[in-house]
Parts: structure tokens; sequence; C-alpha cells
């Protein structure tokens, strides 16, 4: 499954933000999501594709049928938008969060349990891609925008944060390959592939493993017990 998955992702330069809106409608009835989600999306949405081939295709490799592999719509501000069920098994159920909190990017800096589904010896590599990821907002949305509220509430609240942003640096927003670490099933290796918006303001993000690895046997396991076999399993 996660092949076939690589193949729809070959058409992804084809991607515009019609897909995704198509990804969010396809997720709300399971998710139970407010549609105000879609609006949301459909109020920013670019019109058509650049041809009618491009649309013929794009229509063949829509993000609809990402169901068998984790796949979740982002923000520029980490926030998770829609996620569909195996990103829900594999990160967790992100909709409670409100507020600053909504940010996975204020998450990492102010609450040590959002970093325990990384290594230990990736976590630093993380805290400076979050960094980056937040500038690139910055720098889009300005000083008193939402972006510029994070950084506000970050440069008090982490010294950490407040150190890595006074270096300007600059890093990938999402690495090609990473490893995740599932409460049950332990750590997951896992290709990453991104598709932006053309103002990149949102991402599809969606996770494969090669067949035949460890990564990918654990990707089938996650799709077969699901979010609630290991919910169940904590409480017990």
């Amino acid at each position: 499954m996660a092949a076939q998955a690589q193949d729809r992702i070959a058409c992804g330069i084809l991607y515009q933000r019609e897909d995704i809106l198509n990804f969010y409608e396809r997720l709300i009835p399971r998710q139970g999501l407010e549609t105000t989600c879609v609006e949301e999306v459909r109020a920013t949405t670019t019109p058509g594709l650049s041809s009618s081939a491009a649309r013929s295709r794009a229509s063949r490799c829509s993000p609809r049928r990402l169901d068998d592999t984790p796949a979740l719509i982002v923000s520029n501000l980490g926030e998770v938008l829609v996620q569909n069920r195996m990103a829900d098994a594999l990160f967790g159920d992100k909709s409670g969060y409100t507020g600053l909190a909504r940010s996975e990017i204020y998450r990492w800096f102010t609450d040590p349990a959002e970093r325990l589904r990384y290594p230990a010896d990736d976590r630093d590599r993380q805290s400076r891609a979050q960094v980056a990821n937040l500038r690139a907002a910055y720098g889009t949305m300005g000083p008193k925008s939402r972006a510029g509220g994070i950084v506000r509430a970050l440069r008090k609240a982490s010294p950490e944060f407040a150190g890595l942003w006074e270096r300007h640096e600059v890093a990938k927003r999402f690495e090609d390959h990473k490893i995740l670490i599932h409460p049950e099933l332990g750590a997951i290796e896992v290709d990453c592939q991104v598709l932006f918006t053309e103002d990149q303001s949102q991402a599809l993000l969606v996770l494969t493993a090669p067949p035949r690895t460890e990564g990918y046997e654990k990707l089938q396991l996650l799709a077969v017990l699901g979010h609630e076999h290991f919910v169940d399993a904590g409480r017990s």
C-alpha cells in the first residue's frame, strides 16, 4: 500500500488548493470536524489548474485516496488542520488544543510531552526546524499576525527558543526521512512527502515506508489496529 501511495505522490506537483479542499471534505464525516474548516480553505482557494490534462491527472492522484498511509494537512504555524485515521493513530488526536497551543511549534517549546514522538538525538535538529518554520511564517505574515504572537510568547516562555530565534538560521521545514516514536510500536522509520500550496501557507504531509521494511510492517500494523486499540491499551 505504501508503494501505491508513493506512486500517487509522484503526481504531487499537480496538486493545488482545490485538491487539499477535497481532502478536507473526505475526512470531515469520519473526524467530526466543523464545516468551518472547509470554509477556511475554500475562502483562500485559487481557481483552476493550468490545463485540462493537468486537471485530469491530478484527479486521478487525488489526496482523497490516501486512506492507507498517514496523511495530514498543516498550516505554516504547525497547526494540524485535518488528518486521516492513520495520522490520528500515529500522532494522536490534536483537535483538543486551543489558542497558541494549536501550534505544534508553540507546544514543542512549552510542553515536554510534544518531544516524545522524536528520538532524543533528533530533538535539537527538530528544534531548529521548528524555529525555521516559524521564521518563514513570521516573514510572510508580519509581526502583528498570529505568527508574531507565537514569537512573542515563546521568547518569554522558552530560553531555548529565544536563543535559536536570535541565530536567524535557515533549515528545512520538513525532513525527507524521519524516525517517529509510537508509544506502543516504538521507532517507525518513514519517508515524508510534502506538497505545499502555492503561497506556502498549508502543506499536505504523507508518510510512507518502503515495502518489506520494518517501518512498512509497523504502518501495516497501525492500519489494522488503529488508534482505538492503543487508547484502550493505555487505559487498561
